[in-house]
């Protein structure tokens, strides 16, 4: 868990190296810093900053388009903040023209973010699991992808290459598109959405040689595969971008509708646990640690 005074390694050569050990690398969605800290106390390696749990967290509403590049790259800053784990993050198309992907490369990065994802909708763009979604051409794509190469800094930086083209166009549509991105220096591609197993089959064939997200979607489009099975097909990284926001929303219905009929919360309080509890998960040792540290001299 990260601490106020942590100095963190470098997290993109950390998750570099993740990848290149040959088994599946799962990433856990967090919506919130506090959704990112329970990532990291659950023992996992790598936190993925979902896009539409941001938007219906800060706004309350659907994945559609309606953050900007600076608010998500504000919201990444606090994720990385927040851990020390490696930071994977949604940034929709980069929020514009290349210029405008040279800008979101450079924020996110500054924000501490290890890796990020760029997609070919057409903005506003919409949940990739969501229906009416339209494609920009591939070589507008191809564009933005070498501008953000071209862009960062940090070369251990990862750019993901996501495509959208398989529920517009067709699924060989969308691997020529993969192919396509991968020239322009993509480090990871992301064929977002396939619709069967044979489908996700296909996509690691094609692309066999390259390093492969798969987007575990908890309720969406694509059929839901083992650990095991993935890591078979080759796929380096597992996305799983909704479940902690499903989880936490499910519990928050049940416990308003509780006090609706009840009039208090008590039938719940055993399973909610209490107050210091809670202070100690967000690290109120650590507060404590340091006031002590820092407790002023008396004159």
């Amino acid at each position: 868990m990260a601490d106020l005074l942590s100095r963190p390694g470098n997290r993109r050569a950390r998750l570099r190296e993740m990848l290149d050990a040959g088994e599946p690398v799962l990433a856990p969605g967090a919506y919130d810093a506090l959704s990112a800290r329970l990532v990291e106390q659950a023992g996992f390696d790598v936190v993925y900053m979902t896009g539409f749990g941001t938007t219906a967290g800060l706004l309350g509403r659907p994945d559609v388009g309606l953050l900007g590049g600076a608010e998500m790259a504000a919201h990444a800053a606090r994720l990385t903040d927040a851990v020390d784990l490696p930071v994977i993050a949604d940034a929709d198309t980069g929020y514009g023209n290349p210029m405008n992907v040279i800008r979101t490369i450079r924020d996110y990065e500054r924000a501490g973010v290890a890796a990020l994802h760029l997609e070919d909708q057409v903005a506003p763009k919409r949940c990739g699991h969501l229906a009416g979604k339209q494609v920009v051409p591939a070589g507008e794509m191809a564009a933005k992808i070498r501008a953000a190469v071209d862009a960062r800094t940090d070369p251990d930086l990862l750019i993901i290459a996501r495509t959208d083209a398989a529920a517009v166009d067709g699924l060989d549509a969308a691997l020529d598109r993969a192919r396509r991105f991968a020239d322009a220096g993509a480090d990871l591609l992301f064929v977002e959405a396939p619709t069967s197993e044979a489908d996700i089959e296909k996509v690691a064939e094609a692309l066999r040689g390259h390093r492969l997200v798969f987007n575990w979607a908890e309720g969406g489009r694509t059929p839901p595969l083992s650990r095991d099975r993935l890591a078979e097909l080759g796929f380096a990284l597992v996305l799983f971008p909704v479940g902690t926001l499903l989880a936490a929303t499910a519990g928050m219905v049940e416990l308003l509708a509780r006090l609706r009929a009840d009039g208090t919360p008590a039938a719940l309080l055993d399973r909610l646990g209490g107050l210091d509890a809670f202070a100690g998960l967000v690290g109120i040792g650590e507060i404590r640690e340091l006031e002590e540290r820092y407790r002023a001299e008396r004159a």
